[in-house]
């Protein structure tokens, strides 16, 4: 089940991918979205933000050239999660490392962005889940 207060911010300049984003969320179960769509955006949210984003979704072409994307997602403590996509377009190559994705898709797809979510957002185990376990009966004497 979806964590419904986690904070994700999409970045991209064409609306078209900001909303096919969004919905593609939504599908997942997650709706506390702020789609923004230029860097200064970006940067007011994310720096200024009272708490983290647990994931920021961003066109590798956003920042053009006046930010170090990468850099900036790796380094920063407001950002928990980062995924950069359409990297081949600026010359990244597609590695993932502990909290910082690359997709060399244009736009991330439904599939993509579920294994991503299985990393920021893992499922919890019944285990752990109190409420799931039947409770014990009492012995009888």
């Amino acid at each position: 089940m979806p964590n419904k207060t986690l904070r994700i911010l999409i970045a991209d300049t064409q609306h078209y991918h900001r909303m096919k984003l969004e919905r593609l969320f939504n599908q997942l179960g997650y709706f506390r979205i702020a789609p923004v769509s230029d860097v200064q955006e970006l940067l007011a949210l994310v720096e200024y933000g009272s708490e983290p984003f647990d994931l920021v979704v961003v066109h590798a072409g956003l920042a053009n050239g006046a930010l170090d994307l990468h850099d900036f997602m790796l380094d920063n403590p407001q950002v928990r999660y980062a995924m950069i996509y359409d990297a081949q377009q600026v010359g990244l190559s597609a590695v993932r490392r502990s909290n910082l994705y690359l997709n060399d898709a244009q736009l991330p797809d439904l599939t993509s962005l579920g294994r991503l979510m299985e990393r920021v957002d893992p499922p919890v185990s019944e285990s752990l889940q109190p409420w799931t376990r039947p409770l014990r009966q009492g012995r009888g004497g």
